[in-house]
């Protein structure tokens, strides 16, 4: 199972461990889009941060 991530919102203003949760994702600025394989670590970093990011199923 795969996951898209896209950032919506961005980082002014936030606290460090969400910019390093976002960083982590692969994501810089908003409008950035990844697909991560899901695992415990990129489902841990997307609950943190799950305000500032849009996320979906991929096959």
């Amino acid at each position: 199972m795969r996951l898209k991530v896209k950032l919506v919102r961005g980082l002014a203003g936030k606290r460090k461990e969400q910019k390093d949760a976002v960083r982590s994702l692969g994501l810089r600025k908003v409008g950035d889009e990844r697909i991560l394989e899901k695992n415990p670590m990129v489902l841990g970093n997307i609950e943190k941060v799950k305000h500032l990011i849009k996320v979906e199923e991929v096959e």
